[in-house]
C-alpha cells in the first residue's frame, strides 16, 4: 500500500495571530491545493480549530503550513490533538453552529 493511500485524520487547535486576518482562508487554500477534505473554524477563546482528512503524507503538508503560518510576523502555536490512520468518515459540510463560528469546508 502506497503511504498516499492510507486515509488519516488531523484535528488541531492554533492560537496566537489567527483571527480577523485570513488564516482560516490560508488553511482553506492549502488544504485544497493538497486534495484534502475537512473544516476550520473561529473558536470563542480566539483560537482556530480546524479538522482534515486525507493521506497521512498530505496531512503533515497542511500541518507544516498551519505552523509555519499565513504572515511571517504573525505568531502561531499549533497544537496537534491527532493524527490518526484509518479515518472513519470523510468530513462534509457542516450544519448549524453559531454565526462567528460557523466553520468553513474545504
Amino acid at each position: 500500500m502506497n503511504s498516499l493511500d492510507a486515509q488519516a485524520r488531523l484535528e488541531a487547535r492554533v492560537t496566537g495571530r489567527v483571527q480577523g486576518v485570513g488564516f482560516r482562508q490560508f488553511v482553506r487554500y492549502h488544504a485544497r491545493r493538497l486534495g484534502l477534505t475537512g473544516w476550520v473554524r473561529n473558536e470563542p477563546d480566539g483560537s482556530v480549530y480546524l479538522v482534515a482528512e486525507g493521506p497521512r503524507e498530505l496531512l503533515e503538508q497542511l500541518l507544516d503550513a498551519v505552523r509555519q503560518g499565513h504572515r511571517p510576523r504573525a505568531s502561531t502555536m499549533c497544537r496537534c490533538t491527532g493524527c490518526r490512520p484509518g479515518a472513519s468518515s470523510r468530513p462534509s459540510k457542516f450544519a448549524g453552529g453559531e454565526k462567528k463560528c460557523n466553520p468553513g469546508c474545504f
